[in-house]
Parts: C-alpha cells; structure tokens; sequence
C-alpha cells in the first residue's frame, strides 16, 4: 500500500553517518609581479625558486568551513632582493561541509584533504600566470599534505611541551 501511496517511488535513504563534502572551489587572490621585465629576459644563470606555502582556516557556520591554500613562489637570480625575477602568489580557497566527525578527525580532514583539493588548481593558476608573464612553463610538484600536517601536530605537541615545563618551572621558582 504504501509503494501505491508514493506513486511507486522509492524515497531516497537519508544519508547517515559522517559526511564530507566540497561545496565551492574558487580564487580569493592572484598576483604576478615580474619588476625586472623585459631586461629580465636578456639575463643569464641559474634562477633559484623558493616556495612558501601556507593555510587558513575559517569556521563558516556550524559545519561549513572556508580553508583557503596560499601558494607563493619567488624566483631570484643571484643573492638579494633586487635579483627578483618573478614572484607569483596565489590565494586558492575552498568552501567544505564537514558533518558527524570527531572534532581530531574534522581537524585533519581541513588540514590534509581541503589543501589535497584545492592545491591542483593553485598548481595549475601558478604555471598559467608564469608562462603568461613571459617564462618557460613551470609545474609545482604534489605535495604530501598529510605528513605537512603531521608535522604541524609534532610542532604543537612539542611547544605545548614548553609551555608546560615554563609553566612548571615559574610555579617551582614562586614557591622557593
């Protein structure tokens, strides 16, 4: 009776269980500065790259949250700041929908999955903006996101380490 009653149509199972889900990718910030152009282009040598690489977290609501993958990478000939050849910066971010999780694990999803999705397109928006600035066409390389953020849980156990032996030993030297 009840398959009649719905028209014979089977209602969808809600989902159950923890949920991820990826609602929006898109480029908070772009830049490209080549301040040395077109002499740059006459100069000989071996260029240098250094890459920084950083994360922000936002909490967007009770389950929503923007993490955005900051990617910068400078290339220099020679040693100083006025040896710039190009640096090209790019703000990725995405909006994700984390439900039913542990608040460790939502941490570690935001912190080794988000960047996992969103650095392809950081990837990809770096090599379009220095091949359109005038070079050769340059390929980050993958990142491994889940030992970066293992790092990061080693930095913060140790420092709180430090705080706590600090702690116990202002307290040790107020009672002396």
């Amino acid at each position: 009776m009840s398959e009649q009653a719905n028209n014979g149509a089977v209602a969808p199972a809600q989902p159950t269980g923890p949920q991820f889900s990826v609602e929006k990718i898109y480029v908070k910030d772009v830049s490209f500065e080549s301040p040395k152009a077109p002499a740059v282009f006459n100069e000989q040598g071996q260029p240098q790259l250094n890459m920084n690489l950083n994360q922000r977290v936002q909490r967007l609501g009770d389950n929503v949250f923007e993490v955005v993958l900051g990617v910068t990478l400078t290339c220099t000939a020679g040693e100083g700041d006025g040896n710039t050849i190009y640096v090209a910066e790019v703000q990725q971010a995405g909006v994700f929908a984390l439900a039913g999780f542990e608040s460790n694990v939502a941490d570690a999803l935001l912190g080794t999955q988000c960047p996992n999705v969103l650095y392809p397109y950081a990837r990809q928006m770096i090599s379009d903006l220095i091949q359109a600035g005038g070079f050769a066409p340059f390929l980050l390389q993958p990142i491994n996101f889940d030992a970066l953020y293992a790092e990061s849980l080693r930095q913060r156990d140790q420092q709180g380490e430090q705080r706590n032996d600090l702690s116990s030993n202002s307290e040790t030297a107020g009672n002396a």
